[in-house]
């Protein structure tokens, strides 16, 4: 297997795993913020603040994911 059929194999499979890992991950976020709002209305608004810096941390990492490919295919492919 040479180096071009390899990147062509293993950017897309990377970026499913991370897309995975951050839709698993948000799922989770966005669940444990409705269970802790619906114990505690009166937090409601600190908590969903919470959750939606947390979503957009983890949403990074899949943009990461999504931009490395590129990056890693100028280095090396030159």
């Amino acid at each position: 297997m040479d180096k071009i059929t390899a990147i062509a194999l293993a950017y897309p499979l990377g970026l499913g795993l991370a897309a995975l890992g951050s839709a698993f991950g948000l799922g989770r976020a966005v669940g444990a913020a409705m269970e802790a709002m619906g114990r505690q209305p009166e937090a409601a608004g600190k908590i969903q603040t919470a959750m939606i810096i947390g979503a957009a941390f983890i949403e990074a990492l899949t943009i990461y994911a999504l931009i490395s490919p590129f990056i890693a295919q100028a280095t090396f492919l030159k």
